[in-house]
């Protein structure tokens, strides 16, 4: 049943009756620049062909919606002093293993003989933490919204005393201010990300359209992508800019009141850095005092100052994840940058979109390559 459910979003004649709707409707637009902020819309843009479909004044730009791809390179060098203590297990998602840091990865620690692990949850974290009473486990936690509330969970629920937290969780709205304040990129339409939205609601979003900006809070299906752009269009060619909610069937106003509970209990908001971009005020979650026994970075005293955050030499991620250059316009792309060999953080994520493009092209050849 699901699987039917899920074939109504991929079928190939609504798809491109859509995409007809939105030439049609942007005949009459100048160049329409539209950022849609989540890693995984990237995916369904690129492995559908999206790109295909649209008339030449729409251009679709991804934004930094891959969790990744933005963690700050302190963060990462935290984790890695972390991991060369030989009493420590260090872990996390599998993604966050080859993120290049300053010298190394948290790969290249692991293959010098210290103990970092993958898992898939914080859960799997603290049940290593149960199995091993005589280390200490350390959970270097990544994410947006949507991973807050299994962390926050943790560090309240849990019980085991040899477990830890290194944060480096992001809260959405903050940065997509930052971008259109900054107004380094003339954006007219963004598609805001579904799976925060289903944990902090679509109203966080209603900032977007004092700026003039169309947003559209989306679903992942590539008839839930075509809807929001031609949401946006349609709003663009009327002269409007408003809150719309295209992913009905999972993100509702209040959100998940739940998980927001949780979140607000375990961690306070603080500024963070987002790497390739800067400092961005209230954007990122602190573990409450209250909790300081779950921080890692209290209980380790651990602070790595790192003078430099820029990407590496001849990386422009930077520029990827603000939607001011494509990956192929980077001259290590495909060339010394590779998933096997990432140079840049936007090369390591199935999210980021340098790893996107490099596994599927701009385009398939055929379009909705369903």
């Amino acid at each position: 049943m699901w699987n039917n459910f899920l074939q109504g979003y991929r079928n190939r004649a609504l798809a491109l009756r859509i995409a007809k709707m939105i030439t049609a409707k942007a005949q009459t637009l100048e160049k329409t620049k539209i950022m849609h902020f989540c890693g995984t819309h990237e995916y369904t843009i690129s492995y559908f062909g999206l790109r295909s479909l649209m008339p030449e004044n729409i251009e679709l730009v991804a934004g930094p919606g891959c969790p990744v791809c933005v963690a700050a390179i302190e963060d990462v060098e935290e984790a890695i002093q972390l991991a060369e203590n030989e009493n420590i297990i260090l872990t996390t998602f599998g993604d966050m293993v080859r993120v290049p840091a300053l010298n190394k990865s948290l790969w290249e620690v692991k293959s010098e003989g210290f103990d970092v692990k993958v898992v898939y949850s914080p859960h799997d974290a603290l049940k290593l933490a149960e199995k091993n009473p005589d280390k200490e486990v350390v959970f270097f936690a990544v994410g947006f919204e949507t991973t807050a509330p299994a962390v926050a969970y943790e560090i309240i629920k849990a019980k085991e005393e040899n477990f830890s937290i290194l944060t480096s969780l992001r809260l959405t709205p903050p940065v997509m201010k930052y971008l259109l304040e900054s107004g380094d990129v003339e954006i007219r339409g963004i598609i805001a990300p579904g799976h925060v939205s289903t944990v902090i609601g679509f109203e966080p979003w209603n900032f977007v359209s004092e700026y003039g900006v169309s947003v559209v809070v989306a679903g992942f299906e590539p008839v839930d992508v075509l809807l929001a752009i031609l949401m946006i269009v349609n709003q663009v060619s009327e002269g409007e800019a408003k809150l719309e909610n295209e992913y009905k069937r999972s993100v509702e106003r209040e959100g998940n009141i739940k998980a927001k509970e949780i979140i607000k209990n375990a961690f306070e908001v603080t500024e963070t850095i987002w790497r390739g971009i800067g400092r961005i005020p209230s954007s990122g979650f602190k573990i409450k005092e209250r909790y300081s026994y779950r921080d890692a970075r209290v209980k380790y005293s651990i602070k790595k100052e790192i003078k430099k955050t820029s990407m590496p030499k001849g990386c422009i991620c930077d520029k990827v994840v603000l939607g001011k250059a494509y990956p192929t316009q980077c001259h290590l792309f495909k060339r010394k940058c590779t998933p096997r060999n990432p140079v840049g953080p936007c090369m390591v994520s199935t999210e980021g979109t340098c790893y996107i493009w490099f596994k599927f092209g701009k385009q398939l050849p055929s379009p909705l390559g369903l």
